[in-house]
């Protein structure tokens, strides 16, 4: 039983085995084919076997090849010399499309794959090769049957026959269907007159062109003799339109011309009417806008004015606040730079007293080792001349001492004297600040004028002031080396005659000291004296420049201050300008130029009114002083009236304004000489006579006279000669 089982088991088990072997063997080497493809298997039997949708191919044993056996297109293509002959011998390019395929039956596949190969039953090439010259003979079979026009007219007929001449079965393919793509009579230039064929077909062609060309021909010139004349029968009845429409317009024409100028009178007459209405009230209007424009200018101009006003004491006191203030600040700098000047000169006299110390204890020390030289050489002779000595001695120091009493009186007095002048320099220097200060307040009234002078004011005072200065300090100097030299020359002469004189000699020269160190002291305290007097007083000059210099400075800053502020006004009206946006900068230039141009005309008008007035005064002195008889005649009356007054007036204006024409009728203007006599006195002179006057001009007349008259008449007339050419004449 068990035996039984498992051999069951093992049986079912090898089943599925080989069904699952089978399967895998099925689905690894199972061939599919694509529609329009035919699958060739070759088997080990006779004959392949032909599948069109797939089959197991086994390598070694089996050989698959496809076959394409989709319908295929073939295009015959005859035209020119080749082109299809027809019935009637007339040639035709044409085009045709044969459409084939391999019969979808096994027999015809392998008919068709054991005759050509599946591979190259696939190629378009091996189609054509194999269809072009059937197809062609097929189409000149049936192109024969049938004459030119009817290729048209039996075009499927055509057709048709054509693929029943070719058949159905191809050894294999089918033909499917085939379409004439081009069909079109050949042309003349292309047939080939030699032969017969072509030449039957050029004869009918003329024939029948020929014929159709002289048909169309007629139809033509009816159809221009019908049209004509329809056009004359028709223009015939048109002018007899236009010449009624022409009377009826002429007619209407009349009618409304009538009516018209009637109208045209009426509107006339009330335009008129409406233009004396409209001209006084324009007038009127005029007069009020131009009252009103006066009082509106008059009240911006006084507007203008009042603001201009206050903005002008407004900006003056805000300047002069500013000056004020810009001076005090200065005057406050100057004072401390003058004190620290004076504390300067202090210091500076210090030192000149600790250097001429030092001078002296170096002369001291060199006066004594001379002493003690002169010493060794003159004790012998001090000894001798003791007594004499010490009574001269005495003397001596008793000058000494008066002369030294003199020095320390002198110095004090000089020192007082210094104070004194010092003092006097601090008073004036005041005065000078409380005038300065007065200036100022005068100068700011004025600023405006005297900027410019004020400046140039005080370059010079500084300059002066300069100038002074250092001439102070130059001579001080210059008179404290001189007194140096001196000193140093006294001093000197002082050894000469102690060395000299022995004794008298010492003594001598102790005077001579003390009385060239008086003298210096005393030069020396005249000198700083009128050093200081200099300093303080070109202090005082300095102060008044800079006071002065300030003045100046401050009408500068509040001229350029005014400046500034009208720049920066322009600036920011530019800037307020270019801020505006397009429609609002135009609508303001265009404002502008209205004010302008309203500016030129009011100018232009005031001229024009003053021009005339000028002239209605002129015209109306003229007139005034004329005597004038009114004739009759025409206007040249009034031409010739108007050309005399503008002569005289331009005389007069010319004799007014020309120094030259004075001078030449100065004695007629002032009644010293007359004009009339000097014309009569030439006129009646020998040499002018009847004849000269008609054969000459009036200039020519004047120079012939000039070379007749005598010197003293000659000025005259060279006189009225130029007159006569000032005048114009000939």
């Amino acid at each position: 039983m068990n035996f039984e089982l498992s051999t069951f088991v093992i049986g079912i088990g090898a089943i599925a085995a080989v069904v699952i072997g089978l399967l895998l063997l099925v689905t690894r080497f199972y061939r599919k084919v694509d529609q329009g493809q035919a699958l060739i298997v070759n088997t080990m039997r006779a004959e392949p076997i032909v599948t069109f949708t797939g089959k197991v191919v086994i390598p070694v044993f089996h050989r698959a090849e496809v076959m394409d056996i989709s319908v295929k297109s073939i295009d015959l293509d005859r035209r020119g010399q080749e082109g299809l002959i027809c019935k009637d011998n007339i040639r035709a390019d044409i085009k045709v499309t044969f459409f084939v395929r391999v019969n979808k039956t096994s027999q015809d596949v392998l008919k068709v794959a054991q005759s050509i190969g599946s591979r190259r039953a696939s190629h378009q090439d091996t189609l054509e090769q194999l269809f072009n010259a059937k197809f062609g003979e097929a189409l000149k079979t049936v192109g024969k049957w049938l004459e030119f026009e009817e290729l048209y007219t039996k075009r499927e007929e055509f057709r048709d026959r054509i693929i029943e001449v070719i058949g159905k079965d191809l050894n294999g393919f089918v033909l499917e269907d085939a379409a004439i793509d081009y069909l079109e009579q050949t042309s003349l230039a292309s047939l080939d007159p030699s032969n017969i064929l072509d030449s039957q077909g050029i004869r009918k062609i003329t024939e029948m062109t020929a014929h159709m060309n002289v048909k169309t021909n007629e139809l033509k010139q009816e159809e221009r003799k019908a049209i004509h004349k329809k056009n004359v029968e028709a223009q015939e009845t048109i002018l007899e339109l236009e010449r009624q429409q022409a009377d009826a317009e002429a007619k209407q024409q009349r009618e409304i011309a009538t009516l018209r100028a009637r109208e045209e009178a009426e509107t006339l007459k009330i335009q008129a009417e409406e233009r004396r209405r409209w001209e006084l009230a324009r007038i009127k209007q005029e007069e009020e806008v131009a009252i009103q424009n006066e009082n509106r200018l008059r009240q911006v101009e006084v507007a203008q004015k009042n603001r201009e006003r206050v903005v002008g004491v407004e900006s003056e006191r805000v300047e002069k606040d500013r000056a004020l203030e810009a001076i005090s600040r200065e005057r406050e700098v100057e004072l401390q730079r003058i004190e620290k000047e004076k504390a300067l000169e202090v210091e500076r006299k210090h030192i000149a007293d600790v250097v001429a110390a030092r001078i002296a204890v170096e002369k001291s020390v060199a006066e004594e080792e001379e002493r003690i030289k002169d010493l060794r050489v003159i004790a012998e002779a001090k000894r001798l001349r003791e007594s004499v000595v010490i009574s001269a001695e005495a003397a001596a120091q008793e000058k000494v001492t008066h002369k030294l009493k003199e020095a320390e009186a002198e110095e004090v007095a000089a020192r007082h004297q210094a104070k004194r002048t010092l003092t006097l320099a601090e008073a004036d220097f005041e005065a000078s600040d409380k005038q300065a200060r007065a200036k100022i307040r005068l100068a700011e009234a004025t600023q405006a004028e005297v900027a410019a002078a004020g400046l140039a004011e005080v370059k010079v005072k500084e300059a002066d002031a300069i100038a002074i200065e250092k001439v102070g300090t130059a001579q001080a100097r210059i008179t404290l080396e001189t007194m140096q030299a001196e000193a140093k020359g006294e001093e000197e002469k002082g050894m000469v005659t102690v060395r000299l004189r022995n004794a008298d000699a010492e003594a001598v020269e102790r005077v001579g000291k003390a009385e060239a160190l008086a003298k210096r002291e005393m030069l020396l305290a005249e000198a700083q004296g009128e050093e200081s007097k200099g300093l303080a007083a070109a202090k005082i000059k300095e102060a008044d420049a800079a006071a002065t210099e300030k003045l100046g400075a401050a009408e500068a800053v509040a001229i350029r201050e005014k400046m500034s502020a009208e720049a920066v006004g322009l600036r920011e009206k530019a800037a307020a300008m270019q801020a505006l946006d397009p429609q609002s900068r135009a609508h303001e230039e265009y404002r502008l130029r209205i004010d302008k141009a309203t500016e030129v005309e009011l100018a232009a008008l005031q001229t024009r009114q003053q021009i005339a007035e000028h002239q209605a005064k002129v015209l109306g002195s003229a007139m005034g002083q004329a005597k004038i008889n009114i004739v009759g005649g025409d206007g040249q009356f009034l031409d010739r009236f108007f050309k005399t007054v503008s002569l005289g007036v331009s005389a007069d204006g010319a004799l007014d304004q020309s120094d030259s024409l004075k001078s030449v009728f100065r004695e007629y203007l002032d009644g010293d000489a007359s004009l009339r006599e000097d014309v009569k006195q030439v006129l009646s002179s020998p040499g002018f006579s009847s004849e000269a006057l008609k054969n000459l001009s009036i200039a020519g007349v004047l120079h012939k006279l000039m070379g007749e008259l005598s010197d003293e008449e000659r000025p005259k007339l060279a006189a009225l000669l130029e007159r006569a050419k000032e005048l114009g004449l000939k």
